[in-house]
């Protein structure tokens, strides 16, 4: 690794969430947040080609099955690098685990006060869901946030524990009419992360939603899959 190479590799780390000081190992360069505990080792593998492993492979793309992926080019390993982190940042539990110390001393006696928790719990789903869907319809690929709505694979209702509510998995991140019919149950997720519409929107009622072509959520995980069970057994009209 070149001292350009350095550089340039500090400052991809900057950029995409991995503020702290990289760590100079003797194949690579290791990167640091203060927000996550894992780690990123990204390893200069070529010409403008990198190799990148993490301390926990969970937080790369699941294809990678060795947990380490290589990229070419300085825009894919941007890329790369800010989903790793926006994975790191909102792995399961660690969402949950905020909301318990933000109102662990919040009284939760009343109606009203309970709902004043749960706005407080909404609130850091949504934060999540933008981080781990780089604030983009996972469907669409709109990229006006103020538009994107948080919504809940398994009804928040219907979760048994704050872990299921809060858990980025069981979210998608969906443009306004996306989300009012998934909602709704008038549309759901296949496993192979296709979209069906429910037989009762007619031609007309379809065209008119926009809806001319195949939906497809990009970027679909194997931690999806239990909560979109549930959605198509229990919220799904068909």
């Amino acid at each position: 690794m070149t001292p350009l190479d350095r550089l340039r590799l500090e400052k991809a780390a900057a950029d995409c969430g991995f503020e702290m000081t990289a760590v100079p190992q003797a194949d690579g360069l290791e990167l640091r947040s203060a927000r996550f505990p894992e780690t990123v080792l990204v390893r200069v593998a070529g010409e403008k080609s990198f190799e990148v492993t993490a301390s926990d492979p969970a937080i790369l793309d699941l294809k990678a099955g060795n947990g380490s992926l290589k990229v070419v080019g300085y825009g894919a390993l941007y890329g790369l690098l800010r989903t790793t982190a926006a994975h790191a940042r909102t792995k399961p539990n660690r969402v949950a685990d905020e909301f318990k110390k933000k109102t662990a001393t919040m009284p939760k006696t009343t109606e009203a006060e309970r709902l004043v928790v749960q706005r407080v719990g909404q609130g850091l789903f949504r934060g999540a869901l933008l981080d781990y869907w780089q604030r983009k319809c996972c469907v669409t690929g709109l990229d006006v946030p103020e538009l994107l709505r948080a919504s809940h694979i398994r009804p928040w209702a219907e979760c048994e524990t704050d872990e299921q509510r809060l858990d980025v998995f069981n979210g998608l991140l969906l443009a306004p009419h996306l989300d009012a019919l998934f909602d709704a149950g008038l549309m759901t997720i296949d496993e192979g992360g296709v979209a069906q519409l429910a037989s009762r929107l007619t031609t007309e009622q379809r065209e008119a939603l926009g809806l001319k072509t195949e939906l497809r959520v990009l970027a679909l995980r194997g931690e999806h899959q239990v909560y979109l069970e549930f959605h198509r057994q229990k919220v799904w009209v068909g």
